[in-house]
């Protein structure tokens, strides 16, 4: 009897531990914090195949012949009894920006002699009905003309597209002609034929779809920037972070090299080319067809404010860590000065005009630039006081962000934190990549921050499943609600956070260098990785002002392993409140809201759960964890919501 009564009482404490309901309070009328336009955004950087081979649409390879090895990408091909040789020439002293072409001897009357290109990660994603560009920069030399036939072989090797071309000039000319595909394949490769005894020079072999983003000609893949437009971000960050710095300045990051006609922008190799021994990419170059004023113009298509990081005068401090000499510093300070009038001067001005050249007369109306990316040391500080001093005095509306360094701690973060706040910085950018229980313990980490100093830009942050710079990190399920729970603290204090981005941003499945990333995608296809689906919740659900969500009087930022917070869209008239489960049990939990005439009787609800902690999504699986819609009624000014475990829920209530 004693035993079953004991049973008894067991059970039925339990139940009640598994219905209790837990209260928070949230003062609807009491403005805690304005929430910045800019909160939460985008970083970008070439690293993983992101730009040439991802986002740019081009699909060939080395197209101007400027790898290390020319004709890398390139493979010499004869059919039909064609046959021919081809030489690379070297004009590095007319044309040091693009120092190599091509020129090939038709030497039979016939059949065909030519060369076919690889394309990115062994082939060029293709879609059955797209209609494709090709275009050459080319010039026949001699009295009689070289044809070229313009093919697209599929995996299986069946021509699947196909076009003639007859340059006719003896100077340089470009020439392009459009055909469609009869197929869809991400492994296609270009076959370039030539037939006519004779000689025929050609630089800038280039093959684009038709429908690129806005489609615009050459531009960029429509798919992953529609990811980006998605996000809703307040900022795009670019071209990067290590991208800026280079392994040593003569491969750093120089914007005026990125403008203007592709042929002209100077190829160099990409400073994650050898960077990880694990994940060599001897073929990882930037052209730069994706150049500054690409990303301007993509941070206005997407609604975001551009933020572009330039070099202080030095390299990256992981590998050489070169200088330039203080009084060498000029022409450094200068593009920083250039840069601010090409985005916001009008045609009277000398870099104004060129934009209006271009094709873009209107301002980009750029507040903010980033002066070094992840610096440390006193030698930061010096050639930080040099920009700071110059760029305030021309522009003292512009905001300058400053870097603090790779990690959220240590000896070279305080210098740089001190230093900085003391000499009155704008924007101080902070890094932390670590594994997901720091960001579960750390969604306090700005509620004692100085609220009249410096703002904060957590400009790259990515929970790691296994350790930072591991090829084994997963996108996975744990990490994302991590980072949602640390979240919610930057939004608690976004009277001191202004701005958040995720990185890195863009991978190729079979060309990456780092994981974790948030958006993975192949030659054809992409998805959303769990992460990026709780940025994108947080972008448009941010509202406009924060107020107080508690429990038992304080900030929830752990208690229950629950994370939370509340905020005001003014712009729609609704209660925004974000809660974070990170617990193994389901949690009933209520909201007593204070300073309002009440709500409607129905509140929408967003969930993204996944009954896994090292859940993720693929290709092949893309929506495995992703945000569901719901509603749930609504009774007064009391909110009851059951929360499952693993779970970030989203509750919109609207003002009656």
């Amino acid at each position: 009897m004693l035993k079953r009564t004991f049973l008894t009482l067991c059970a039925a404490s339990a139940f009640a531990m598994a219905n209790a309901q837990t209260q928070y309070t949230i003062a609807a009328d009491k403005v805690k914090a304005h929430i910045q336009p800019t909160m939460y955004g985008i970083f970008f950087e070439d690293i993983n195949l992101a730009a040439d081979g991802g986002v740019y649409a081009e699909l060939v390879k080395n197209r101007s012949f400027e790898f290390n090895m020319p004709l890398m990408g390139w493979k010499e091909q004869k059919k039909d009894g064609g046959d021919g040789r081809t030489e690379v020439i070297n004009r590095a002293v007319e044309r040091p920006e693009n120092a190599h072409f091509i020129k090939s001897y038709i030497t039979s009357d016939a059949g065909f002699y030519g060369f076919s290109n690889e394309g990115f990660r062994g082939g060029m994603g293709v879609k059955e009905g797209e209609e494709y560009s090709f275009s050459v920069i080319a010039k026949q030399e001699g009295d009689t003309y070289v044809k070229l036939n313009i093919e697209l072989h599929g995996d299986n090797g069946d021509i699947i597209g196909k076009a003639e071309l007859m340059p006719t000039d003896k100077e340089w000319n470009r020439y392009s002609v459009k055909f469609k595909s009869s197929a869809t394949t991400p492994k296609a490769q270009l076959y370039v034929w030539m037939s006519g005894k004779g000689v025929i020079d050609l630089d800038m072999i280039s093959l684009f779809p038709e429908h690129t983003w806005k489609n615009r000609p050459g531009g960029l893949r429509a798919d992953l920037v529609q990811r980006l437009a998605d996000l809703k971000p307040g900022f795009l960050r670019f071209p990067g972070g290590c991208i800026v710095e280079g392994r040593e300045l003569n491969n750093r990051y120089q914007w005026k090299k990125t403008i203007g006609p592709v042929d002209k922008r100077e190829n160099i190799i990409n400073r994650w080319n050898t960077e990880f021994k694990h994940r060599p990419a001897p073929d990882y170059y930037q052209t730069f067809g994706l150049g500054f004023m690409e990303y301007f113009m993509t941070a206005e298509d997407i609604g975001a404010s551009p933020l572009p990081i330039l070099n202080c005068g030095m390299a990256c401090e992981f590998n050489t860590g070169e200088l330039v000499p203080l009084d060498k510093l000029d022409p450094y300070v200068q593009d920083a000065l250039d840069l601010i009038e090409f985005a916001n001067g009008d045609a009277s001005t000398k870099w104004g005009k060129l934009r209006t050249d271009l094709g873009h007369p209107a301002p980009f109306n750029l507040k903010m630039i980033g002066v070094g990316n992840e610096q440390w040391g006193p030698q930061y500080i010096d050639r930080w006081k040099i920009f700071t001093k110059a760029i305030k005095t021309k522009y003292p509306d512009v905001k300058i962000v400053s870097a603090l360094g790779p990690s959220p701690e240590g000896k070279e973060f305080d210098l740089l934190n001190k230093t900085f706040r003391s000499l009155g910085a704008d924007i101080l950018d902070e890094h932390y990549y670590a594994p997901a229980k720091w960001f579960r313990d750390n969604a306090r980490r700005y509620d004692n921050y100085d609220r009249k100093g410096p703002k904060i830009f957590a400009g790259e942050y990515a929970a790691q499943s296994v350790s930072t710079v591991n090829p084994d990190n997963k996108n996975n399920w744990e990490c994302a609600l991590s980072e949602a729970a640390f979240m919610t603290g930057l939004e608690r204090n976004a009277d001191v956070v202004n701005m958040a981005s995720y990185a890195p941003l863009f991978a190729h499945v079979e060309g990456w260098q780092w994981t974790p990333n948030l958006i993975w995608f192949d030659n054809l296809k992409s998805y959303a990785t769990p992460n990026y689906y709780v940025q994108q919740l947080f972008s448009i659900n941010k509202g406009t002002d924060v107020v107080p969500l508690t429990l038992n009087n304080e900030a929830v930022a752990g208690q229950n392993d629950s994370y939370a917070t509340a905020s005001l869209d003014k712009n729609t008239n609704e209660l925004v409140i974000k809660f974070v489960n990170t617990s193994t049990s389901a949690q009933n939990v209520s909201f007593k809201i204070t300073g309002s005439k009440g709500y409607q009787k129905q509140a929408t609800v967003t969930t993204l759960k996944a009954e896994s902690k090292d859940a993720e999504n693929s290709l092949t699986a893309p929506t495995a964890v992703s945000p569901v819609e719901s509603t749930i009624d609504i009774s007064g000014n009391t909110l009851k919501l059951a929360v499952e475990p693993y779970s970030f829920k989203i509750v919109r209530l609207k003002n009656k």
